[in-house]
């Protein structure tokens, strides 16, 4: 009888490369999802202090910080808490800042905005002290809001209700 040499694989055999491959991928995919969360928050931190030092150039020139929101869509809108005195009577028409962590909406991870400084008896004036936050476009189950104000204290929010974020994953 003539013996028959066969090649391949057998059922077995490709089953424990399945086995390996899965156990990887489950190790693999939550660590790599966590560098994507760190160098976003990375860039929220960037961008943050990249709008702060403009918000100290604008200060230089018209003596006063510039409030604003940005909306979803990425576009920006001037407020102050009263307009009419903002600035020495004047107010901003456009805002001249970086409201998005990168280039553009698709490649942002952040929407940042200015406000005046939270105090333990209320709020500072607008010309007095600024506030720059940087709002997580996608979901962040870690750390929510990222801030800093002109005086340097840094901050960042829960994400969500019972969570809190430890400081050193938002300002690390």
């Amino acid at each position: 009888m003539k013996k028959i040499n066969s090649r391949g694989f057998t059922l077995i055999e490709l089953m424990i490369v399945v086995a390996i491959i899965g156990l990887l991928a489950a190790v693999a995919y939550p660590a790599y999802t966590d560098s994507i969360l760190k160098g976003k928050r990375a860039q929220g931190r960037t961008a943050l202090v990249g709008l702060m030092q403009q918000q100290e150039r604008y200060l230089t020139e018209r003596n006063c910080y510039l409030g604003f929101t940005t909306a979803a869509t990425g576009a920006a809108t001037a407020s102050a808490p009263s307009p009419s005195t903002a600035c020495g009577g004047t107010t901003a028409a456009s805002v001249p800042f970086k409201t998005l962590s990168g280039d553009n909406l698709a490649n942002s991870a952040y929407l940042l905005s200015a406000d005046v400084c939270p105090t333990s008896t209320g709020t500072l004036s607008i010309a007095e002290c600024v506030r720059v936050i940087a709002t997580p476009i996608g979901p962040d189950s870690r750390v929510g809001t990222l801030s800093i104000t002109a005086t340097g204290t840094k901050a960042c929010t829960p994400p969500a209700s019972g969570v809190t974020p430890a400081f050193s994953l938002c300002w690390p």
